[in-house]
């Protein structure tokens, strides 16, 4: 067994599924999606993000890319919510929650993808 293939796949795993307890939930209920919650799940990805840096194969670049992909949005999230809170008279509103939430799901969506690929490699290694 692969030390680096067991921190790899735990942290690509661990990403998706604390995005999806972020996510999962009422869209506009602030009691389902708390900002400690949101600020795990994107620590999480940046790691997982940077555990995917050092793969030159093609499987390593569309990994790579789907990261990418997760923490952008995830950055758009955190910046709605910060501009939100901080910068606005009306507060953190559900419609912000709303876009936070949407973004966290796309961002879900490229860690889905990864857990795929992730499975499709695993797969089709011979020993």
């Amino acid at each position: 067994m692969n030390p680096e293939k067991v921190v790899f796949g735990f942290f690509i795993l661990l990403a998706l599924t604390l995005n999806f307890g972020f996510v999962y939930g009422d869209i506009n209920d602030h009691t389902h999606h708390h900002a400690w919650e949101f600020a795990v799940v994107l620590v999480v990805n940046l790691i997982a993000t940077v555990l995917k840096l050092g793969d030159r194969s093609q499987m390593g670049a569309v990994l790579l890319a789907t990261s990418l992909v997760a923490i952008l949005q995830l950055v758009a999230g955190a910046l709605i919510w910060t501009i939100a809170v901080h910068a606005t008279a009306e507060g953190f509103t559900t419609s912000a929650l709303s876009s936070v939430v949407s973004l966290a799901a796309g961002a879900m969506v490229a860690n889905v993808v990864s857990v795929i690929l992730l499975i499709i490699e695993t797969t089709m290694l011979r020993r």
